[in-house]
């Protein structure tokens, strides 16, 4: 008995932590303006970093060159691919003016790194506002561009977007990573608007050149080869000069994995490179894990043994009402309003996918873009 009693305890406090987030922090979501009003008079260089991307460039390249914006530029990164990508970048710089292309071959210093490929596309934009995205993404509407620059003022020189996964029906494993990155995206945000941002995404991403000479680039972590967009912002990011853009046209759409070996192992790249996140960053986003983690436990185990089960359904209820009412607002904004009504089996698999993802973690080292 008094082991239920420690239990039953330690689950109201849990409850108490995850209400607090829900309020306090994802509450602040709701609050957010969508709409930015565009200043086209921004000259904007759109980078591209690509490593054996050659279809999906021909796919969705055509969505970046026909921006309706007077004045951007395309700089298309050449990773060392060994497909026919370069010939791709090729034909469309021969076609369009605006696109310029950076061919960059394996250094034996540098080998396989993308923040190298990336320092080189930097140093060759032409204009101080630089906005990124991925070879498997394509904005939403033409204009993407008007959108995301439009967050840069005088003191504003980071802009956090938002990158979605694309839609596929009857897929559970769609409806899982889209449900991630709804949450990642929400957690971000949220914090970003509480003056703690600490990540962003480079399917959608944009900040001043000056920004990344001011930090001396990617050279504080250089030697880890994920975390171009979070470790880099995670760095450089303040309540201060930091931007959030949420209008509908702002949004970006990749790609999804479609074979959940595939996924995990992305995941496991992005988790291992969540460790190197500034002190604090890592206390408030491990406590809101360990926090779900233990409100399912806890629930599962008062709930089999009906231990006060009255007083403990009460603090179910209102821990998924809370929930539900934030998450309602947020997939409203971020259009992932077919999510909701799964919450609950994708919070639960997401939760034991990212506990299995940190053990492989801890036992050996996840591959990265090579």
């Amino acid at each position: 008995m008094i082991l239920l009693d420690f239990v039953f305890y330690t689950f109201l406090v849990v409850v108490c932590i995850q209400v607090s987030y829900f309020i306090l922090v994802f509450g602040k979501f709701s609050s957010l303006k969508e709409k930015i009003e565009p200043n086209n008079n921004l000259p904007v260089s759109v980078l591209i970093c690509a490593k054996n991307e050659a279809e999906n460039l021909k796919t969705f390249l055509p969505s970046i060159v026909n921006q309706d914006y007077p004045n951007f530029q395309i700089v298309l990164i050449n990773d060392a691919s060994y497909d026919n990508t370069l010939e791709v970048m090729e034909e469309y710089a021969n076609n369009y003016n605006h696109v310029k292309v950076v061919n960059v071959e394996n250094n034996e210093k540098f080998w396989a790194n993308k923040k190298y490929a990336l320092t080189l596309g930097i140093k060759v934009a032409k204009h101080n506002f630089l906005l990124f995205t991925d070879a498997d993404c394509h904005p939403v509407s033409k204009n993407w561009i008007s959108e995301m620059s439009a967050g840069f003022n005088n003191n504003k020189t980071i802009v956090l977007g938002y990158g979605a996964y694309s839609k596929i029906k009857n897929s559970f494993l769609n409806k899982l990573i889209r449900f991630e990155t709804f949450l990642t995206a929400l957690q971000y945000v949220s914090f970003a608007k509480i003056g703690m941002p600490y990540m962003g995404v480079g399917r959608n991403l944009a900040y001043k050149k000056e920004e990344f000479f001011k930090a001396n680039g990617f050279m504080n972590h250089m030697n880890i080869r994920s975390g171009d967009d979070d470790l880099f912002i995670n760095q450089i990011a303040t309540q201060y000069n930091t931007e959030i853009c949420l209008t509908k046209d702002s949004f970006t759409e990749s790609v999804p994995k479609t074979k959940f070996k595939d996924w995990i192992n992305q995941k496991r790249r992005h988790i291992t490179t969540a460790n190197h996140y500034k002190t604090e960053h890592k206390y408030i986003l491990a406590l809101f894990y360990v926090s779900q983690l233990l409100f399912w436990i806890l629930s599962i185990t008062l709930i089999a043994t009906l231990f006060k089960w009255k007083v403990v359904v009460c603090f179910i209820i209102i821990r998924f009402t809370t929930q539900f009412t934030i998450y309602i607002k947020a997939s409203n904004k971020l259009d992932e309003k077919d999510l909701i009504p799964f919450i609950p089996i994708l919070e639960l698999f997401l939760i034991g996918t990212q506990l299995s993802i940190f053990i492989s973690n801890i036992i050996s080292k996840p591959k990265h873009w090579k």
